[in-house]
C-alpha cells in the first residue's frame, strides 16, 4: 500500500495506490481537498487517514515549491511541510517529498495513449533529454536527463527565471508587471494568475472599461472560457497573448536541457485550452529560436490530458523506491 499526494496552491489531492499485474497501479481510495482551507499539510492527511484508516508502505507528496532538506515552504500557501513530521504521523521510517513538476514527470511513466493529446508529431530521438512545463495556480518547470538508457527525472524552479519580453506589446507588459510587483518571472505570466495579468494589462492599454475580472473569484477561467466561446474580444486577445508566451517559454526549457526527446504540456490549464493550442500561435512561439528552429521543430510536443498524473508520479517514485 502507498499513500501517495499532490500538494498545489489549489487544492491537495491524497490517495491509497496498489500496485496491480503489469506493473501498473490501481487506487484504492482518493480525495480532493481546498488546499487554503486547512491549515497545513499534516492537517489534512490527518483527515484523510480518519476517512481511510490502513497502513501504508512508503509515503510520497508532489509538492508545488522546492524542496531543500526535505522541507518545502510552499510559495502559494503559507505552510511549512517537514517530511520528518510526516513520517512521525505515519509511523515509517522515511516519507519523500517531491516538487510538483518532479511528480508529473514521474507520473509521465504512467500514461496511456489516451491520456496524451499530441501538438507536434516532431521527429523524437531514440535518446537523450526531455523536459515538462506546467501552467496551472503558478508555473513548474522540470527535465530529465537520459542515463542508463532511460529518463530520470529532475526538478527545477525555472518558472521563477526572469521573463523576457521580445516586441513592442510584451514590452509594455513587463513594464506593467514591474510597477506592480518588482522582479516579473515567467509565472506573472504563464499561470491562472498571469492569465488574470495580461487581460488587465490589455484592458489598461485600452482604455479601462468593463471587465470580466469584476466579482469572480476565478478570473482565469472566466476569461478563457469568453476567448473559447469568443464572446469577449479582449479576452480572446488575452488568451492569444499567454498562448504565445506559454510556447516561447516552452520552447526556452526545451533548449536549456536539450529536450531531444519531446516536451511535455502539464497542468490544469491546458486541457482546457487545447483547440488554442493547437493553432500556429502556441508551435510558432515555441519554434521561434532563430538559428536553432529546425532543430525545435524536430521536438516532439504533447499535452498531458489526465489531472491524476503528478498524483500517480508521486505513487510511481514511491513504488520504485520499494523495488
Amino acid at each position: 500500500m502507498i499513500l501517495a499526494g499532490d500538494i498545489g496552491g489549489t487544492s491537495t489531492r491524497l490517495a491509497y495506490f496498489e500496485s496491480a499485474p503489469g506493473g501498473t497501479l490501481e487506487s484504492i481510495a482518493a480525495e480532493r481537498y481546498r488546499s487554503r482551507d486547512h491549515a497545513g499539510l499534516d492537517v489534512i492527511l490527518s483527515a484523510f487517514i480518519a476517512a481511510h484508516p490502513g497502513p501504508a508502505e512508503a509515503a510520497c507528496f508532489g509538492i508545488a515549491g522546492p524542496v531543500r532538506d526535505d522541507v518545502v515552504e510552499t510559495p502559494n500557501l503559507p505552510w511549512v511541510v517537514e517530511a520528518r513530521t510526516l513520517a512521525r504521523r505515519l509511523s515509517l521510517p522515511a516519507v519523500t517529498l517531491l516538487n510538483d513538476l518532479e511528480a508529473n514527470a514521474w507520473g509521465v511513466f504512467t500514461l496511456e495513449e489516451r491520456d496524451v493529446a499530441l501538438v507536434s508529431a516532431g521527429v523524437p530521438a531514440t535518446s537523450g533529454n526531455a523536459a515538462i512545463i506546467a501552467a496551472g495556480t503558478g508555473l513548474g518547470e522540470a527535465g530529465y536527463h537520459w542515463q542508463g538508457g532511460r529518463l530520470h527525472p529532475f526538478a527545477s524552479e525555472g518558472g521563477h527565471a526572469d521573463f523576457a519580453p521580445h516586441d513592442d506589446v510584451t514590452i509594455g507588459l513587463w513594464r506593467w508587471l514591474h510597477r506592480r510587483f518588482g522582479h516579473v518571472s515567467w509565472e506573472r505570466v504563464v499561470s491562472g494568475p498571469g492569465l488574470a495579468n495580461i487581460y488587465a494589462f490589455l484592458r489598461d492599454t485600452r482604455g479601462g472599461g468593463p471587465s470580466l475580472l469584476e466579482g469572480t473569484a476565478d478570473p482565469a477561467a472566466v476569461i478563457s472560457t469568453a476567448a473559447l466561446a469568443e464572446t469577449d474580444a479582449l479576452a480572446v486577445e488575452a488568451l492569444d497573448l499567454f498562448v504565445r508566451l506559454y510556447g516561447a517559454e516552452a520552447g526556452n526549457l526545451a533548449l536549456k536541457v536539450k529536450a531531444t526527446q519531446g516536451v511535455w504540456i502539464g497542468g490544469g490549464i491546458a486541457p482546457k485550452i487545447l483547440p488554442r493550442l493547437k493553432r500556429p500561435g502556441f508551435l510558432e512561439a515555441f519554434r521561434d529560436k532563430g538559428r536553432f528552429k529546425a532543430f525545435m521543430e524536430a521536438i516532439p510536443v504533447r499535452v498531458i490530458l489526465n489531472d491524476e498524473t503528478a498524483l500517480r508520479g508521486a505513487a510511481w517514485h514511491a513504488l520504485s523506491s520499494l523495488s
